[in-house]
């Protein structure tokens, strides 16, 4: 991640691409739209990480797009996210989905989907916290 320093109303645009879309979300205030200063993505080709290789260039199609409106690019792994919402990084998806959506109420409370069973498939709002998630992770990091 870049050591910039960044202004308390710079916008971050964190995207969660995933098998059925993905999520997205805009913090504090997509690339042409918004403008944002950073661009939050999982770091996809990170070791450990089971993204496939559609994501993966997804996510670097989506740096290149950045890159070309000179925004910039921080990248955090799973594992980061995870560390950032939990000490020890032990954690599920879906206890972080609550505690964003208690800190969001208003923007999010209503989107929380319900806890997944092993045999369904993840609920397509959860791309939507994955985002959130990888924003808000951005922050504690910095903290």
């Amino acid at each position: 991640m870049s050591k910039r320093t960044h202004r308390k109303n710079d916008l971050v645009l964190a995207i969660a691409p995933s098998s059925r879309g993905f999520g997205f979300a805009v913090m504090e205030g997509m690339i042409t739209l918004y403008n944002p200063a950073v661009l939050m993505l999982e770091d996809a080709p990170a070791k450990g990480s089971r993204r496939s290789r559609r994501i993966r260039n997804v996510t670097k199609k989506i740096i290149a797009t950045a890159a070309s409106r000179q925004a910039e690019v921080a990248l955090l792994s799973r594992d980061q996210v995870m560390r950032a919402f939990f000490k020890d990084g032990i954690g599920s998806k879906h206890t972080i989905a609550r505690i964003l959506a208690m800190r969001f109420p208003e923007e999010l409370g209503h989107r929380l989907p319900p806890k997944r069973k092993p045999w369904r498939s993840e609920d397509y709002r959860t791309g939507i916290f994955d985002a959130v998630a990888l924003a808000v992770a951005k922050q504690l990091w910095q903290e």
